[in-house]
């Protein structure tokens, strides 16, 4: 036997162990980041609390009271 299909036969199973593994952690990384709440940027964080913050005041807004114009057209 030559020295390349000695190294074949025992190269090629070692290759094929290696990504079963890789696969099997990959797999299991994803299954615990999945579990796991997503994090959120500064920037979205700052927009939520600007958007809590404007909601917050148009709750408070009062609408002013309505007076109707008097043009000269519509003098009554």
């Amino acid at each position: 036997m030559s020295i390349y299909k000695i190294f074949m036969l025992i190269a090629l199973p070692v290759l094929a162990v290696a990504w079963i593994i890789y696969a099997l952690l990959e797999r299991k990384m994803r299954i615990e980041e999945k579990k796991q709440p997503k994090q959120s940027s500064q920037r979205l964080q700052k927009t939520r609390s600007e958007i809590s913050d404007w909601a917050q005041k148009m709750a408070k807004f009062e609408k002013p009271p309505y007076e109707p114009e008097q043009n000269e057209n519509n003098k009554s």
